[in-house]
């Protein structure tokens, strides 16, 4: 079977597995919707964020990045429940590889998290009043936030055995992660360590790509943007394959070298 059969049909058995869980979609649409019309609509009293933004304008690029990251990040559960079950190990052990089996599962988990968004994205128009030019290249941000936060899960899942592991990793992982990545409030004013940490958190470049494609303010270049996802993007897929393989097929050689 050649690399791309092989990606196809895993992309099409993990969105098989997906639409097939209707409440699960429906609870990650409805988390970023439940921000957006009560709790942002609510801080829209007693929130400053300065720019001539009120609260709910300023949240709504966080909104969109809460969907994507939870749609990607959390379909990387269907790599936990295939190593519980034994499938993986038989995905693993064919010709195509570990790097290929997760390029197929990372296809499918960006595809998830970026439908959502794109649902999100559907209330722009009315949220910051986006016109066509700003709705594409939004979508062109949610594809590569997708696809870091696909990988951020997949790299979670990569050595987890069990699904209430996988489950309580990723929430303490991916809380902090949007939280300090300037989506719900200004990260200016953190202390040292955390603004460090914002910095450097791939979320707060996702973030700002959809700020500046909404010409909201921003700290960071475009090209500064755009290199930190790919960074992030390219360490998680590699550290990633390398957790995947049982057989420790591509570090096995070396430590064996180095043992000799």
């Amino acid at each position: 079977m050649s690399t791309l059969a092989t990606i196809h049909g895993i992309v099409a058995r993990d969105l098989r597995r997906a639409t097939r869980q209707p409440s699960r979609l429906l609870g990650g649409i409805a988390r970023p919707f439940v921000w957006l019309l009560l709790v942002a609509a609510g801080f829209n009293r007693i929130a400053t964020v300065g720019a001539d933004l009120t609260y709910q304008q300023f949240a709504y690029p966080g909104v969109l990045v809460m969907a994507v990251l939870f749609g990607g990040a959390l379909t990387a559960i269907s790599t936990v429940y295939d190593r519980e079950f034994g499938m993986l190990r038989l995905m693993l052990a064919s010709p195509a590889g570990p790097a290929v089996v997760l390029a197929g599962r990372t296809i499918a988990a960006t595809a998830v998290g970026l439908l959502q968004g794109v649902i999100v994205l559907g209330a722009a128009p009315f949220v910051v009043h986006a016109g066509p030019g700003q709705l594409a290249r939004a979508l062109l941000a949610l594809a590569a936030g997708a696809l870091v936060s696909a990988l951020l899960g997949l790299l979670v899942a990569a050595r987890l055995r069990s699904v209430e592991n996988f489950a309580g990793v990723i929430n303490v992982l991916l809380f902090p992660l949007l939280f300090i990545s300037g989506a719900l409030y200004p990260t200016a004013h953190l202390p040292g360590p955390l603004g460090f940490v914002a910095r450097v958190n791939p979320l707060t470049h996702f973030v700002e790509l959809l700020r500046r494609t909404f010409g909201q303010p921003v700290e960071f270049s475009l090209a500064t943007n755009v290199a930190a996802l790919a960074a992030w993007a390219a360490a998680a897929f590699l550290l990633a394959a390398l957790l995947f393989d049982p057989e420790q097929r591509f570090i096995g050689p070396a430590r064996r070298g180095a043992r000799g």
